[in-house]
């Protein structure tokens, strides 16, 4: 394009060289040959040769001075598409995409028509959602290219994307007539099914339908063709043509559950008797299929219940099957299952151990062969993992030791051992025992990391960090590694352990890690914007972009930005003090003389840490400055420099609360169906003391969950501020419509009741049976009237923990425990006497008498002391304050300094 400050004959050549040199990433040519441009006199201030060395040196690295220079070009001429275009470059390698727009924006007012601007910004604008702005761009590209497929497709996906589906649909039927194509490939067999997806968003199922059998021999991906013309068949209601197509399906592919459940509505069969003999059919149709045999036990209740699932049992414990209970399980939400279960499974024990049959009917009949001897073994196994979920942990364990002096080589066993002693409260004593397991089998990854995620759960980061390092990078250091390689699990685990041991900033790090991930996957995504458009991926893209938008969704994100906005606010709620601050608490009670030595001393290690951190940070950047320069070498694109994540720094933020922030607006835009979103935003607002968003998190909170216990405790704590706020008659204490806004939801917010006092004890009449909300309403009984302590214990005491949870009888046995009642060690022997015969196993409970069995190190024991007994003072009410985060998991290694060890247990007695 003609330059609006233009070069004569010999310098234009070389500025067409740089652009060459640039393309070709021949940097130091490029450099060279800008420099014999801006040597000459008449041209040291020339605007684009000055922004292209900018870009030059901006990909060797050397960001400042490519900055500098392409400044000071884009000054010399403002009128210059190359020098915007440049500069929106030099933004967007900093991921800067905002800025980079609208500097293309700027080079497209003197260049409206140049096709490369167009196309970044249009890879700009889909990055970043501005779908209007697309439209519009692809629509200018399709006028100055309507030749290319890509103007085409894109131009199409823009209306797409935006919800038009007939403008997308009339674009994609005229480019299609207009191709004149005699051979068919891959990349038109994609366009005709993202094609024929356009128009089932659309709701024009008959037209879907039509389009795939007219183009049926076009695309090459018959499997996708006959599972959208199988459900395409089902939504209009005609299921004879889809019955053989799912049949057929099945046939390719008989452990589909999807499959099997299509044909079934295309059966039209209702009744669960005409199912369940449907698929006894299938089962002998298909004899190997495994689905076509789990799924009736879904639909049999009672006696035809019993007949399958006994058939079932026998089948795959006579085979060794490990899994077995994990694809049984969804059945134990029936109580009824449960029992059946129960009972078929231990009479198989019964009959397996006295005469090596399944039953005594087999047992007389001379036909029926002996069961294998590892049928014995399994039935153990899987009567382990049953009364494991039912927290009969010393049932579990009778039969888990029994198996594993049956095989004492088999691995699942250990693991299983491991989880018993997880759940039923020792999870030091699981860590032992997932230690063991991956000892037999040193290169089971899978083994590997289950063993470091117990560790992770007993505060071990140490211990956890060495056993992935087994399977992490040599020379580089297993955090480090782990990081690289987004290892989010283990980094969610460590946050929580850090934030559990009081490390405040390295759990911060850990978050912030975390949350870096999701954001690189974010930028990631830059790369296929054109990539898909030109390999024809149209399907795979748009369901890409759509799991962009709700990525930080996920659960990794979830957990650890809650970990983040906790520690935030603990934060909040008590500043860490510099160490110079502690050491100037001191300085007081300091003789003069040893006042000047401290003073002396003080001053000589702040000029060797000032020469210390100048020296590292020089390294630093030489570092980095390599590093930049070996990747642009290999081609790479620049990625912006992060700030250093330093725990010291984390855990002293300027302003929590804003930190606390960052990471609840995901949250409250993609996660808005937890209610814990909505608690954890009231618990911020509450602190900036904005009113009305903390009545908007908590009407949000009632939508999900009104009976949910802490959304009580954060009502009650909400009415304790609108009582010293409204009580406050001078003016300007309370806007007038923000008064007129909380006046109008004070009744359906508070039920009608005239005091927190009366709302709290109506919520625990409502919920006697549920300890959540008894550990909820109890402490705020005793916050409101601590005349009602005794009333208060005495509820807590008395709590029924009949089939209830460990981690519900931890809560309220640590709350008593914490003194936050004062003293009440009377009442908490008996409370403990109690939890001690429901939860044998539970080292929270052990006496301090007990003889301890895991050595605890020195941090190891004073963190568990302050993992089960910190309280936060977390509300604003002027009381007690509630339990930290930390309480409300189960606890990680006791708070007594002796833990009690279940042994193995005894031979399983006949019953």
């Amino acid at each position: 394009m003609p330059s609006s400050d233009p070069l004569p004959a010999k310098e234009s050549a070389l500025f067409r060289k740089i652009l060459k040199c640039y393309e070709m990433k021949q940097y130091k040519n490029g450099l060279k040959l800008a420099k014999q441009i801006l040597t000459n006199p008449k041209f040291t201030e020339h605007g684009e040769t000055l922004a292209m060395k900018g870009l030059t040196l901006n990909c060797l690295g050397r960001k400042e001075e490519a900055y500098e220079h392409v400044r000071r070009g884009l000054r010399n001429d403002l009128k210059s598409h190359v020098c915007w275009h440049v500069y929106g470059l030099l933004q967007r390698s900093d991921k800067k995409y905002d800025e980079a727009i609208k500097c293309y924006r700027n080079a497209l007012k003197w260049e409206k028509d140049n096709i490369q601007i167009l196309r970044d910004l249009s890879l700009l604008q889909i990055q970043m959602r501005d779908l209007e702005g697309y439209r519009e761009t692809r629509h200018q590209l399709f006028k100055l290219r309507p030749s290319q497929h890509a103007s085409w497709i894109g131009f199409a996906m823009s209306y797409h994307l935006l919800g038009d589906y007939e403008t997308a649909m009339n674009i994609l039927d005229t480019f299609h007539t207009s191709q004149t194509m005699d051979t068919f490939d891959y990349k038109h067999s994609e366009l005709l099914l993202y094609q024929n997806n356009v128009i089932q968003e659309a709701g024009h199922y008959e037209k879907a339908l039509q389009h795939l059998k007219t183009h049926e021999q076009q695309i090459l991906d018959k499997l996708t063709v006959q599972e959208m013309t199988g459900d395409l068949c089902l939504k209009l209601g005609r299921h004879e043509e889809a019955l053989p197509i799912f049949k057929e399906l099945i046939e390719r592919n008989p452990d589909n559950t999807e499959y099997f459940r299509k044909y079934m509505e295309a059966s039209k069969l209702t009744d669960a008797d005409d199912l369940i003999q449907a698929y006894r059919t299938m089962q002998a149709e298909y004899p190997y299929s495994f689905c076509a045999r789990r799924i009736p036990l879904d639909i049999a209740t009672g006696e035809k219940f019993r007949e399958l699932a006994d058939e079932h049992l026998r089948r795959n414990l006579r085979k060794g099957v490990p899994p077995l209970f994990v694809n049984l399980r969804s059945l134990y939400r029936d109580e009824g299952k449960i029992e059946i279960i129960g009972k078929l499974v231990e009479s198989y024990y019964q009959n397996l151990a006295s005469s090596g049959y399944f039953s005594a009917a087999d047992a007389e009949n001379p036909a029926v062969p002996k069961e294998p001897a590892s049928a014995l073994l399994w039935t153990m196994y899987y009567l382990a993992q049953h009364y494991d979920y039912l927290r009969e942990s010393e049932k579990a364990l009778d039969f888990i030791n029994a198996a594993i002096e049956h095989t004492p080589t088999l691995i699942e066993l250990f693991v299983t051992k491991g989880r018993i002693y997880k759940h039923a409260g020792d999870v030091l004593e699981a860590v032992k025992w997932l230690d063991e397991a991956q000892s037999l089998d040193t290169a089971d990854r899978y083994i590997n990391s289950k063993c470091a995620k117990y560790m992770l759960r007993a505060n071990q980061i140490t211990e956890a960090e060495e056993i992935c390092a087994k399977f992490t990078r040599e020379g580089v250091s297993p955090m480090e590694n782990l990081n690289e390689m987004q290892c989010m699990w283990f980094q969610t685990e460590c946050a929580l352990a850090y934030q559990r041991l009081e490390k405040w900033g390295d759990a911060l790090k850990k978050c912030h890690e975390v949350d870096r991930h999701f954001s690189e996957i974010v930028e990631d995504q830059f790369d296929f914007h054109t990539y898909c458009m030109r390999k024809m991926t149209l399907r795979s893209y748009v369901d890409l972009l759509r799991l962009e938008d709700v990525l930080r969704r996920h659960p990794f994100y979830f957990k650890a930005a809650k970990c983040a906005i906790e520690v935030y606010l603990r934060l909040f709620d008590k500043p860490l003090v510099s160490e110079t601050a502690a050491v100037d608490l001191d300085i007081e009670n300091l003789p003069p003389a040893e006042l000047k030595k401290l003073r002396n001393k003080q001053r000589k290690e702040e000029r060797k840490k000032a020469l210390e951190e100048k020296a590292q940070k020089e390294q630093q950047r030489k570092e980095q400055q390599h590093n930049k320069k070996q990747q642009y070498n290999e081609g790479d694109p620049e990625a912006p420099q992060l700030d250093e994540l330093v725990p010291e720094k984390l855990a002293r933020p300027d302003d929590p609360l804003e930190k606390a922030l960052e990471f609840l607006k995901p949250l409250q835009l993609l996660a808005k169906d937890n209610i814990e979103t909505h608690l954890m935003a009231f618990e911020i607002y509450l602190r900036r003391n904005k009113l009305l968003l903390m009545l908007q998190s908590l009407k949000r909170a009632r939508k999900l969950d009104p009976s949910n216990p802490i959304l009580h405790g954060c009502i009650i704590r909400f009415h304790g501020v609108l009582e010293q706020r409204l009580a406050i008659k001078e003016d300007g204490a309370v806007d007038v419509n923000v008064r007129t806004v909380i006046e109008r939801e004070r009744a359906n917010l508070f039920h009608a009741h005239p005091t927190a006092a009366a709302l709290n004890d109506a919520y625990l009449e409502q919920h006697k049976g549920n300890l959540d909300a008894l550990y909820e309403a109890v402490k705020i009984m005793y916050t409101l009237d601590e005349k009602r302590r005794d009333e208060a214990i005495a509820l807590v005491t008395s709590a029924d923990l009949q089939q209830v949870p460990l981690e519900k009888a931890t809560r309220l046995f640590l709350l008593l425990k914490s003194g936050y009642f004062g003293q009440c060690d009377e009442q908490l022997d008996v409370f403990k006497k109690i939890c001690q015969k429901r939860y044998p196993l539970a080292v929270v409970f052990a006496d301090v008498s007990a003889a301890p069995v895991t050595t605890l190190t020195t941090t190891q024991s004073s963190s568990a002391e302050s993992t089960q007994t910190t309280v936060t003072d977390s509300s604003n009410t002027g009381g007690r304050g509630t339990m930290s985060a930390s309480e409300q998991q189960t606890p990680a290694v006791s708070a007594e300094k002796g833990t009690k060890k279940q042994k193995n247990g005894p031979q399983i007695k006949s019953n």
